[in-house]
């Protein structure tokens, strides 16, 4: 059994290797040269001024663990190119930086390679004894062959592939009761990339239910909420509280050691900026953002002006200013805080007060991540790959999860299109979405309407098929006829709007889907929504 693991790995780790390679000449954005600037700042200044240099407008504003990764790249980057390690040489990108950089990310990903093995060693155990061995290889190559992913880090360029590889691991302990171990790994992945706090309250409930405390055998309903206080056991809180403190110690502990603690929390939590990025994430933001632009356009036509007060609207301000609505009330960054939480609460209740068992802690990960994308402040549209990882480890769990999963997977990577919105990588990202797609799709056919499995069920409901075919004409607009009716230069933001507010839709409704069906199933069964 291990050798066929091993080979089928193999040639799925084959495959994501070569596909990567053949991108390194493709589309950098402007995150190539924040990384080059990372480089050069952690290779030549010394610490203590890592989070306080500014000569680019690209400053360091990860947690420590990058910052020290960047160190770490920089040594072999000085021996590559030499000036690609100096902090004067803005836009610096001479052939051997590219291809070094480009490298880099690629080795980083096995970290995602060797966590989806042993996430898939794990699950073909299981699956080998029902007879579904073919699921955990779908899975695998669901979320490694990610599209998003994918064009986020080989085109777009980032290094999103290695956290998911943490994130994965810490799930995968999670799922063999090394609870610990999954502390570690995701105190860890948080101190890399602060993005990943939009899971904390559910590892935090869980962790804090099913490791500290006491579950005898025997019925829960004479516990208080799901647990007996009597049943809690100190010498576990006390070592998972200084696991958790010990890793951040040696993150943020030099920083702390200089006084410049505050600093680096500024860096990392730079509320100064708008509620929206420049290319609108496809939330319940973009949807308020339209709705008001639509009331101050009625308001504008009919003269309202005085009566409305109608305000100069920045929705789309970028990173420096704060957002301000025409006629709906304006957000700030507590707004959106209690809104996260209020949504991810029946979530985290759900979570502690039922039986525990790490699917339903995968799925508050998948929950939290969904609330902090939808309501969270400043949020990047590449933030939805925290929604379509996790959730392809569920994708083939039941026929609702998968449903939910085609709609948000292939909606999300939809709205990651403008990243590349150059004419040479249009046919890449077209292909490549196609292919991910159709994979999806048969993955999904392949386990649920082949024959035994209601085959003449269909997983998508009729609405959501027109819905998803409305992306061929919205992407055909987006390419070909905004620019072929002259609208580039009077209404150049179009395009993107469109795409924001019908991803939107998408996201939203697999958000309400996926939460129904978290909330009504039963400890044992699986919900069904057909």
């Amino acid at each position: 059994m291990a050798d066929e693991n091993q080979w089928f790995f193999g040639k799925v780790a084959a495959f994501s290797v070569l596909l990567k390679l053949l991108l390194i000449p493709a589309y950098r954005s402007t995150d190539f040269q924040v990384h080059r600037n990372w480089l050069a700042i952690t290779n030549s200044l010394p610490i203590s001024k890592w989070y306080y240099e500014k000569t680019s407008q690209w400053t360091l504003d990860y947690p420590p663990f990058f910052a020290w990764l960047e160190f770490l790249l920089s040594q072999f980057a000085s021996l590559v190119d030499s000036n690609m390690t100096k902090v004067e040489n803005l836009g610096y990108a001479s052939v051997e930086t590219v291809i070094f950089q480009r490298l880099s990310v690629i080795a980083a990903d096995l970290v995602l390679l060797y966590a989806g093995y042993q996430y898939y060693c794990y699950k073909n155990k299981s699956a080998s004894k029902l007879g579904n061995s073919y699921k955990p290889q779908f899975v695998c190559i669901l979320f490694i062959l990610n599209f998003g992913l994918i064009i986020v880090d080989h085109i777009h360029f980032q290094y999103n592939g290695f956290l998911f590889g943490i994130l994965i691991l810490s799930i995968t302990r999670m799922f063999e009761n090394e609870f610990l171990w999954s502390a570690f790994w995701y105190s860890v992945l948080v101190n890399f990339k602060h993005i990943y706090l939009y899971i904390a309250p559910a590892y935090f409930v869980y962790l804090l239910k099913r490791y500290c405390f006491k579950h005898p055998q025997g019925s829960m309903t004479s516990y208080w909420l799901g647990v007996n206080i009597r049943n809690l056991l100190p010498f576990q809180l006390m070592k998972l509280g200084f696991l958790v403190i010990s890793v951040f110690s040696v993150s943020f502990g030099p920083f702390i050691a200089l006084g410049q603690l505050q600093q680096v929390l500024q860096r990392l939590f730079p509320f100064k900026r708008g509620l929206c990025h420049a290319y609108w994430a496809p939330n319940f933001w973009a949807l308020y953002n339209v709705v008001d632009k639509i009331l101050a356009t009625i308001g504008s036509k009919l003269g309202l002006e005085n009566l409305l007060e109608l305000r100069s609207a920045s929705m789309t301000g970028g990173l420096v200013r704060h957002s301000q609505h025409a006629v709906l009330p304006s957000v700030s960054p507590l707004v959106t805080l209690v809104l996260t939480l209020l949504a991810m609460m029946p979530c985290l209740i759900n979570l502690w007060i039922k039986r525990c068992n790490s699917e339903r802690f995968l799925k508050a990960i998948v929950l939290c991540a969904y609330c902090s994308f939808i309501f969270g402040w400043h949020v990047h549209e590449k933030a939805v790959l925290l929604i379509t990882i996790p959730l392809s480890l569920l994708s083939l769990e039941s026929r609702i999860y998968a449903r939910i999963f085609v709609i948000v997977s292939t909606a999300g990577n939809l709205s990651l299109f403008p990243l590349l919105f150059q004419r040479p990588e249009t046919p890449i990202k077209v292909i490549l979405m196609l292919l991910y797609t159709s994979l999806t799709f048969w993955a999904v056919t392949k386990v649920f309407c082949s024959s035994g499995n209601k085959p003449n069920q269909h997983v998508l409901r009729w609405y959501e098929n027109i819905y998803l075919f409305g992306l061929i004409p919205l992407e055909i607009y987006n390419l070909l006829i905004h620019s072929a009716l002259g609208f580039d230069l009077t209404l150049p933001f179009l395009p993107l709007l469109l795409t924001s507010v019908y991803c939107s839709v998408g996201i939203l409704w697999s958000w309400l889907l996926f939460y129904y069906s978290v909330l009504t199933e039963g400890d044992h069964d699986k919900v069904s929504i057909d």
